[in-house]
């Protein structure tokens, strides 16, 4: 079969997997009076808030992971590799879980709160953005670390030489550096931060947002109308930060490193930066190592005494189950997505033609679809359908949601790779085939491990993308996080999110073997 019929294959399969569902959601608004939805007063609030709370833990989240990138990438101190691999810890959890963290520390009846005879707790806006920066500064971190570990070294020491101190080459170098991909970094930010509903579920009290908002008329009235006008505004900003990431690679990729950064001597910024380090892991593991604690105790806080009856109890009502659900969900989708995504970039990276271009738009464009959009996307456009209400339907979507970022993966590296092999090998007489299966895929071996990685723990933690669409016989584990929590049983959510931890945390480990392996 031809490229060119591939990659057809490819967009309609696109076009099932995310355009007509989008479509589909679209079309429920064709009676909806828009602008009445828009100017409602809960609506109006709701937005406000969200725009709010959004921009406030956007900023510091920016601001954390810029000043940790910088302690890490820019100066001299031990075991990097480690202290990053502690630093994405918050990663691998769903995102209710650092809510979860928070109110057990700070909440009306938090350890702090009692310590200090604090009353009302944290919730509301200032729960919600600290829970939101402990869940999205990571991968704001990573961004960043990544954009200064690359930076090219040698007009800083064309700059030493002719006397700029170090505040003028931060802003004669450094920040133009910085702008475009950090205008990229911010948008990302923001569009993880206004599109979860985790942790303003748990921890947001009276403060609404707007993915809550679509949350509670979709699932409390099945009110699937105003739920898709509110996914469309919630489509805008996730929609910007695709484009900005598109432009940002684009640019990074016409540069180049001539010669890494030179870290010199300098005891003082060196321990700056060690502090700047613990007091952040600090930050992280703390709320971790509450909900860690609390999983195991009888009744916080009336009964301290350690209990394994939550365990138990998560057990009973079919977490054991549920958790076969998630591992199954995420081998799958592991195994299937980094397939499809590696087909998928062979496609737009190496046999380039006139749809390359076309298919790869249609390949990334989930980075522009919150995982709560899609999901209520997916129950318009697939219910009645053979695979809605089973293990397939979860298995699509989390494909679809998280597709993107492991395809850009693929792509990036197979657009590195001499673009000649292919002509060589049919010169030689070799088939197309022998040349990915001998040369291109052993090369990609670490990327190959990265992507698997990444659809599996993605898979394990996800709750806004399956909320939708999950039942009783589908339901995975991380589900039961807000059943609990809307239950008041704090300690047995506690404790799933632990098993979730440690799924991930193995999966993590795993990959580092791997990777070694690779090496």
């Amino acid at each position: 079969m031809k490229s060119n019929h591939l990659k057809i294959l490819l967009c309609l399969l696109w076009l099932f997997m995310i355009v007509l569902p989008l479509l589909r959601m679209l079309s429920t608004m064709a009676g909806l009076n828009l602008f009445e939805v828009m100017t409602a007063r809960k609506f109006s609030r709701a937005f406000w808030q969200s725009l709010n709370v959004s921009s406030v833990a956007t900023f510091i989240s920016v601001s954390v992971a810029g000043v940790l990138s910088w302690a890490v990438a820019r100066t001299n101190v031990k075991h990097k590799q480690l202290i990053s691999t502690l630093i994405i810890v918050p990663m691998l959890i769903p995102s209710i879980s650092h809510g979860m963290g928070l109110i057990i520390i700070f909440g009306a009846n938090g350890v702090v709160s009692k310590i200090f005879g604090l009353t009302g707790g944290i919730y509301g806006f200032w729960g919600i953005v600290f829970g939101s920066v402990m869940y999205s500064f990571p991968v704001a971190y990573l961004m960043l670390y990544d954009i200064l570990r690359y930076e090219d070294g040698t007009p800083y020491e064309a700059a030493e030489v002719i006397g700029l101190g170090a505040i003028d080459r931060f802003f004669a170098i450094t920040l133009p550096y910085l702008r475009k991909p950090l205008i990229s970094v911010i948008f990302a930010t923001f569009t993880m931060i206004i599109t979860d509903y985790g942790v303003p579920l748990m921890i947001g009290g009276k403060y609404i947002t707007l993915p809550v908002m679509m949350y509670q008329d979709v699932i409390g009235m099945l009110d699937f109308g105003k739920g898709s006008a509110i996914g469309v505004v919630l489509l805008i900003p996730a929609a910007v930060a695709c484009v900005l990431d598109m432009v940002s690679r684009d640019s990074n990729r016409l540069s180049f490193v001539g010669k890494p950064h030179a870290i010199k001597d300098n005891h003082a910024r060196d321990l700056v930066a060690k502090v700047i380090i613990f007091a952040v892991i600090v930050a992280i593991f703390v709320p971790i190592v509450a909900f860690s604690v609390i999983a195991f105790i009888k009744k916080y806080p009336v009964n301290m005494a350690m209990s394994f009856a939550h365990a138990a109890r998560a057990f009973e009502i079919g977490a054991l189950k549920y958790l076969a659900n998630s591992l199954i969900i995420a081998v799958a989708v592991s195994l299937l997505g980094t397939a499809l995504a590696l087909f998928n970039a062979y496609m737009t990276a190496r046999a380039k033609t006139k749809l390359s271009y076309f298919l790869h738009l249609m390949s990334i464009v989930s980075l522009a679809v919150p995982g709560i959009v899609l999901g209520l996307s997916y129950v318009m456009f697939f219910k009645g359908s053979m695979i809605y209400g089973g293990l397939v339907i979860l298995l699509v979507v989390n494909i679809t949601h998280f597709f993107a970022s492991p395809y850009l993966m693929a792509y990036n590296t197979f657009s590195k790779l001499n673009e000649n092999l292919e002509s060589v090998g049919l010169i030689m007489g070799i088939s197309r085939l022998s040349v990915v299966r001998d040369v291109i895929l052993p090369q990609s071996k670490q990327t190959i491990v990265k992507m698997m990685s990444y659809f599996f723990i993605n898979s394990m933690m996800t709750i806004s993308a399956v909320s939708f669409l999950s039942n009783t016989f589908n339901k995975p584990l991380s589900l039961m996080i807000p059943q609990f929590e809307g239950q008041m049983q704090i300690e047995c959510a506690a404790f799933v999110s632990l098993v979730i931890l440690g799924a991930n945390v193995m999966m993590k480990i795993l990959e580092d073997f791997s990777l070694k392996l690779t090496r």
